[in-house]
């Protein structure tokens, strides 16, 4: 059975109406979601002295920034799946970004068996949004917007994609992990698709916003729901040329080591902000500014490592460099500290939101959808509650506290340093249960207070037991209440195992 679960209570959607008297009726929405965008890759949260993005710091200046804004897992396709559907990545089962492997998995569950070497049985994620959970884009459709989705899903293909989840138009409809091939033309979309270069070098980003603008002009005149998901600042990593050298100069006037230094990817933020201005500049020239919603918001965060060659190659030369810093975070894309699942978030509400404010509200992914039913007055299935919750009150100014915020990501990632673990947010302070870490395969606890320690240096969990009991507990009924697939000790880790690959290693260099 999926989870529908009870409707918004009808307080609720007549408050929200009311306090939207002053807005158009129908706005437009257009939901911006760039892709591993880091916290600190724009210049509207912590300003750098790397990358340049004055597009996203205009639509910044005309909205409400949330400085405190989570993605609901730290990789991609489980937060798209909660910003279609208002529930937890847990619940769903959708907790790794596999919706782009061939394997159609409906239910959710753990790996059968593991290495000596591993201490935990991690989950095994489901790889299709299933297309039984109403998604933001049906109740809008619902109420009369021409939908459309430009740039990545990475929810599954066909029948699992956007023309199957509520969109009159999708494009490229490719249902990959980043764009075919490359950002610059020649791509390698398959020839079904259709998806052909209309200039030579062609940039994805430039193509995408190409394609949204013309959606825009020629639904200008009724309400739409536009999503540009971008490609950016996805592997694999190119740019354009000129971009990358332009960056390749300011990195060598950087102090050496500097965390963000990388051309290419420098490269990359630029043509996704100079695509998020063309978009702006494109509603602003119709004319629609004052009629349309504009959401900005990343997946996850930023890559903080060295990529492999087989994303980046060694032509741009980047080989040695990481990809970005999130600091003062700690980690980044695919880990559980801030790093991993704090996100650059803008909201323009025309007629609601006050211009160029920031808040530290605390709001979420799952969030988006229950403040467009509330503001909107959406009409939803009475079987659906969302685990979001509307932040409407932080739009219009006024004290919001959505409670307990979680985030679970039942999986292990070697690359990104990125272990098994859950996440509760309450005021600031921060539980991570990581499962089955110990020597014992007992789980490690991790508690730390967000205001007095950002980079997550000091745990506090045996300073503070009752603090941690306490949170811990909310984790317990967090799993138990959205069925989460729970990582299990695995009986084949042996202690020792660890020590023998090292061991043998130094037995065969001595023979030799």
């Amino acid at each position: 059975m999926k989870p529908f679960r009870p409707v918004l209570s009808l307080t609720l959607l007549v408050f929200g109406g009311a306090a939207f008297a002053a807005s158009p009726a129908q706005p437009n929405v257009l939901f911006i979601l760039a892709d591993d965008l880091g916290w600190n890759d724009t210049t509207f949260n912590r300003p750098n002295a790397f990358y340049e993005t004055p597009n996203i710091q205009r639509l910044a200046q005309r909205g409400l920034r949330f400085t405190q804004a989570y993605a609901a897992n730290p990789l991609c396709s489980p937060t798209r799946a909660s910003i279609q559907t208002g529930l937890y990545p847990a619940r769903i089962g959708l907790t790794a970004p596999v919706a782009h492997t061939p394997q159609v998995m409906l239910e959710k569950g753990t790996v059968k068996q593991a290495g000596p070497t591993v201490k935990a049985l991690v989950a095994q994620s489901i790889t299709r949004l299933d297309t039984s959970y109403f998604t933001l884009a049906e109740a809008l459709k619902g109420e009369g917007y021409t939908t459309g989705h430009f740039g990545k899903w990475h929810l599954g293909p066909e029948p699992y994609s956007p023309l199957q989840q509520g969109f009159d138009v999708d494009f490229p409809h490719w249902p990959g992990p980043g764009p075919a091939g490359s950002y610059v033309a020649p791509w390698k979309f398959p020839a079904a698709l259709n998806v052909l270069p209309t200039t030579p070098h062609e940039h994805i980003e430039d193509r995408m916003a190409d394609e949204a603008i013309k959606f825009i002009k020629a639904h200008r005149d009724q309400p739409f729901y536009l999503n540009y998901w971008a490609f950016s600042v996805h592997a694999p990593y190119d740019a354009k040329p000129a971009l990358i050298e332009k960056y390749r100069s300011k990195a060598a006037k950087l102090p050496p080591g500097s965390g963000q230094r990388n051309p290419v990817y420098g490269a990359m933020v630029q043509s996704l902000d100079d695509n998020v201005g063309r978009l702006l500049d494109a509603l602003d020239e119709l004319k629609l500014t004052e009629k349309t919603v504009i959401v900005f918001f990343s997946d996850n965060g930023g890559v903080h490592w060295i990529a492999g060659t087989a994303e980046a190659g060694t032509a741009n030369g980047i080989a040695d460099i990481p990809i970005t810093s999130n600091a003062p975070l700690r980690g980044g894309k695919a880990t559980t500290y801030e790093g991993g699942t704090r996100e650059p978030c803008i909201v323009v509400w025309p007629g609601l939101t006050q211009a160029g404010v920031a808040t530290e509200t605390i709001i979420q992914s799952t969030d988006f959808f229950p403040t467009f039913a509330e503001l909107l007055k959406l009409k939803i299935p009475a079987t659906l509650k969302f685990d979001g919750r509307s932040f409407a009150p932080a739009l219009r100014g006024q004290a919001h506290d959505r409670g307990p915020t979680f985030c679970h990501f039942p999986h292990t990632t070697p690359a990104s340093g990125g272990i098994a673990s859950t996440w509760v947010r309450v005021g600031d302070w921060k539980l991570i249960r990581f499962y089955c870490l110990n020597a014992d395969q007992t789980d490690l606890l991790e508690l730390y207070n967000l205001k007095d320690d950002l980079s997550e240096t000091r745990n506090l969990a045996v300073q503070q037991p009752a603090k941690t009991s306490e949170l811990n507990a909310l984790i317990t009924g967090f799993l138990r209440d959205t069925e989460a697939v729970i990582p299990l000790k695995n009986p084949a880790y042996r202690a020792d195992a660890a020590a023998e690959p090292a061991a043998k290693k130094k037995k065969q260099a001595k023979k030799a």
